[in-house]
């Protein structure tokens, strides 16, 4: 079963007095334990997509299908518990809080979502932080951690509470060269550890070179798709 089918899916925003489309017409399916690279330009509709499917946002028209649920259709509360339920999500800009250590910033979804109990929090906060490599910053504050430490941090909370899809927006747009190498080398690591499918919004080749499958926009619209092998 398809993790998200998508069928012809519209989205506009108003804009003063203007409806402005931002998804025109969009059709995909994502795979279980996939790398999924979303591209274009700024302003195709790479993010509109990713909160569609992260039940930040609901389409106007068409059928959005994620993990058998219509989202369109599910309520601000229940959209709310789904997405602690199976969604994992990375930022461009880390958005890790700064008055939490690198564990407590990974065991706040399970606090906040999950509510497990707090042995087998540390158990899983601490098994995932030597997944990524940081469990000796585990008391670490972010503001003592290094763009790609944040990254790694993030990834891990991304990944704790078991989702089924991880959403990452412009993963390593705040990262130089080497460090997004060895992001982009870790998050392919995690999908074949844990079995979750990573999806991308991206400028980045390095990305679309790693993904399993591309869809490319342009002005809202799906104009190619291509798999690993480079055929569309």
């Amino acid at each position: 079963m398809s993790l998200v089918v998508a069928k012809q899916v519209e989205k506009s925003y108003v804009v003063g007095e203007i409806d402005v489309p931002a998804i025109r017409g969009v059709s995909f399916a994502l795979e279980p334990a996939s790398l999924v690279s979303f591209i274009g330009p700024s302003g195709s509709g790479k993010t509109t997509l990713l909160n569609m499917i992260g039940c930040l946002d609901r389409p106007d028209g068409g059928s959005l299908m994620v993990l058998d649920n219509d989202v369109a259709r599910l309520s601000p509360r229940a959209s709310a518990a789904f997405r602690g339920d199976h969604f994992g999500f990375i930022f461009q800009d880390f958005n890790l809080l700064p008055v939490l250590t690198a564990f407590e910033n990974v065991e706040y979804p399970l606090l906040m979502v999950q509510r497990r109990p707090s042995v087998e929090r540390r158990e899983r906060v601490m098994s995932l932080l030597e997944s990524v490599g940081m469990a000796d910053h585990s008391a670490k504050y972010p503001d003592q951690l290094s763009g790609g430490q944040k990254q790694r941090v993030a990834i891990a909370r991304a990944l704790v509470t078991t989702p089924k899809l991880v959403l990452a927006d412009e993963p390593t747009a705040n990262l130089d060269s080497q460090t997004a190498y060895s992001i982009i080398q870790l998050m392919r690591q995690m999908r074949d550890t844990f079995r979750t499918a990573f999806v991308f919004s991206t400028h980045d080749r390095r990305i679309v070179e790693a993904a399993d499958i591309t869809f490319s926009l342009v002005d809202g619209r799906l104009v190619d798709t291509k798999g690993a092998d480079g055929n569309g």
